[in-house]
């Protein structure tokens, strides 16, 4: 009885929250209004994880959950009041979003392994250490387009190192040994390479750049190709495309990326072995259930079985999926809290990827404008590759979701973008408070420096959501 009344009320809980999360959104909210919304946010999210825990708890009867949900508070408490007390102007939003998505992510871990849940904690602790000094460095570091070569180089040889040195699994090799733990370079790559993409494109973008900013972001694919790693190279090929659409404006570019990588997929699947395993496994799983099929066919199994309201937590099968706290979370998620859940938990990353979108649009700076984009993009096309795979919408990628799945480079690599995005948030904050909003007016004009009215909608005062011109 406690499990059923547990599941519907996460459910409709975190229905409000992704409510809330969109209605932020609204030009008529005052800054009063934002605040009492970002507020119930908290305390929903609260909630459900406090349902969370006490259902795990009735389940094991382990004191050690209590404690380690305890903990967990705290984190929770400390990141959300640091952000307030250390960056006034940050996303609150963001901040709600990135702490609800942590909190789902060791609530599923938690049921499917304590002691991965403990580890990614850790981690969790420990980056968003890093995590909240990033808008400070952000701010500092005017110097960072200085270092584009830097940041390719770097990237290339990050990826190369993992190409001669890395360990295999699953058929690519993705990452190295340090220190006793398994680091994934390429999911710190791709942070730097939109730096680097950002630095070539907003100097120039006459042929030549173009020509040389596409060798070097082909040398990365190329590595990552070699390598095996061909989701990693999907979101690397995806990324750089569209930052280059968008600061060059030619859709010959992106066509011709388009037709290029369509020839690269073809030809990677008459390269590679477990690439014709995936897209067999994509195009009819059941035929082949016993072996290349059989991840899928569990995932959609575990899908169905939960239908629009789960299963419950310990009441269905997750663990029979391979892998299911990395690659395939997101069924996980489906089969035990529901079709509803899993949708809201769809639309939090789709707030994410507008937020992120949104203030690409409106910085001034044209290098940071494509940093925005480029980060944004990252995560948007991630949770696609994730959530995509899984449902067999496309062939399985093996790609993380951001700050859900199990992983410790995944976890970090999501925080510092989600951190990298605060400090340009901030950064379109300090241009707006000192009138240098794009598309201000000038004094002279009549409708200039209106303090009421539709003009300081249109001007961005509205910290969370500027229009999206």
């Amino acid at each position: 009885m406690f499990a059923e009344i547990s599941k519907y009320l996460m459910i409709v809980l975190f229905a409000v929250y992704t409510f809330l999360g969109f209605a932020v959104f609204r030009r008529k909210n005052k800054k009063e209004q934002r605040e009492n919304i970002f507020r119930r946010q908290n305390m929903i999210m609260i909630l459900i994880h406090l349902d969370a825990f006490l259902l795990i708890y009735d389940e094991t009867r382990n004191i050690s959950v209590l404690l380690f949900y305890g903990a967990q508070v705290v984190f929770f408490i400390i990141v959300i009041s640091s952000y307030k007390m250390l960056y006034e102007k940050s996303s609150q939003l963001l901040v709600n979003n990135m702490c609800m998505l942590m909190a789902i992510g060791f609530i599923i871990l938690t049921r499917l392994s304590f002691d991965l849940a403990i580890r990614q904690f850790v981690i969790a602790a420990a980056a968003m250490i890093f995590g909240l000094c990033i808008p400070f460095l952000i701010k500092k570091m005017w110097f960072l387009d200085k270092l584009t070569w830097l940041f390719a180089l770097v990237g290339l040889a990050a990826l190369g190192i993992v190409w001669v040195l890395g360990r295999t699994s699953y058929g690519a090799k993705l990452s190295y040994t340090v220190a006793g733990g398994s680091l994934q370079p390429s999911e710190f790559v791709k942070i730097i390479f939109v730096f680097f993409v950002a630095g070539m494109l907003s100097v120039s973008k006459d042929f030549f750049q173009v020509v040389i900013t596409t060798i070097a972001a082909a040398a990365h694919v190329i590595i990552l190709v070699a390598s095996k790693d061909l989701g990693g190279a999907l979101i690397f090929f995806i990324v750089y495309l569209v930052m280059l659409y968008v600061a060059t404006g030619q859709p010959l570019y992106f066509i011709g990326g388009l037709l290029a990588g369509s020839g690269a997929s073809v030809l990677a699947y008459k390269m590679f072995a477990h690439v014709r395993v995936r897209v067999v496994a994509w195009q009819d799983p059941l035929s082949v259930i016993e072996k290349e099929g059989y991840q899928v066919c569990q995932s959609l199994f575990a899908i169905g079985t939960g239908g629009w309201f789960g299963v419950g937590l310990y009441k269905g099968q997750p663990n029979k999926i391979p892998v299911v706290e990395r690659d395939v979370i997101f069924s996980a998620i489906s089969e035990e809290l529901g079709g509803i859940f899993a949708l809201c938990l769809i639309m939090v990353c789709m707030s994410c990827f507008l937020m992120c979108l949104n203030i690409a649009m409106q910085l001034k700076n044209k290098y940071y404008k494509l940093v925005a984009l480029g980060l944004g993009t990252v995560y948007g096309f991630q949770v696609f590759l994730t959530i995509g795979g899984v449902i067999k919408f496309i062939p399985s990628t093996g790609v993380t979701l951001p700050f859900v799945s199990y992983g410790g480079s995944s976890l970090l690599s999501s925080i510092i973008i989600f951190s990298i995005i605060q400090g340009l948030y901030i950064l379109r904050e300090q241009e707006g408070a000192h009138g240098k909003n794009p598309g201000k007016r000038k004094p002279g004009n009549k409708k200039a420096g209106q303090g009421k009215g539709k003009d300081n909608v249109r001007e961005g005062f509205y910290p969370e959501v500027q229009d999206l011109r």
